[in-house]
Order: structure tokens, then C-alpha cells, then sequence
């Protein structure tokens, strides 16, 4: 299939494809006259991607999961690899969400010695 059918049948662009090649996560075999194209199996990789994408990671947390994004990247066991990473990639926003924590309550502290109410 071509880029932009690949594109369409996984909801995402074209672009974003050439991308993810670029990062070595999927492969294309240019045809005579020059367009990329893809085997059908490279649906579910891409969408695997996407879904480790939304989940989080990025492109090069992705390659932890290189051996398992042609099948359900849900179904089997994580390798100890794609553990670490998805932890590391987890304690990002838990740091943030402390952070975020103690300034609102530093605030609400503030507020409240200032006799304002805080809901």
C-alpha cells in the first residue's frame, strides 16, 4: 500500500509516517516510479506506535517495543526493557504532579493565613 493509504487506514498523516521510517520503526520499498510503499502488516506496527505514543512515550521509548509492535503490543508480557522505559516514562508526570501538589498547597496555605477561605 502507499504513504497515504497507510495513512488514512491508520489515522494518521503522511508526514508522521515518514517520520516514524526516519526513527527506523517502520520500513518501505520504493516502487519504480519513486513512492514509498508499505506492506500491509505495517498497519498494526503503526498503530501499535500510535498507541505507545498516546500512552506517553516517544519515538525512541518506542524502540523497547520494536519486538512485539506487529502483534497486540497489549497481549504478551512486556521484556524487562519496555518495563524500565515505561516506568522512567511514568515518574515524568508523577514528578510534575508533586510539584504541581506542593505549589498548591503552598498557595492554598497562603490564602488561607490571609483569612481567604479556600475551597
Amino acid at each position: 500500500m502507499r504513504i497515504g493509504e497507510l495513512a488514512e487506514a491508520t489515522g494518521t498523516t503522511p508526514r508522521a509516517l515518514r517520520h516514524y521510517e526516519q526513527h527506523g520503526l517502520i520500513t518501505s520499498v520504493r516502487a519504480a516510479n519513486g513512492y514509498r510503499t508499505y506492506d500491509t502488516g505495517t498497519a498494526v506496527r503503526v498503530r501499535n506506535i500510535r498507541r505507545l505514543l498516546e500512552a506517553g512515550l516517544t519515538l525512541d521509548d518506542v524502540r523497547a517495543f520494536l519486538p512485539c509492535l506487529d502483534g497486540d503490543v497489549t497481549a504478551g508480557p512486556a521484556s524487562a526493557g519496555a518495563l524500565r522505559v515505561a516506568r522512567a516514562r511514568l515518574a515524568v508526570p508523577d514528578a510534575r504532579i508533586a510539584a504541581q501538589t506542593a505549589v498548591r498547597d503552598r498557595l492554598a496555605a497562603a490564602l488561607r493565613e490571609a483569612g481567604d477561605a479556600v475551597p
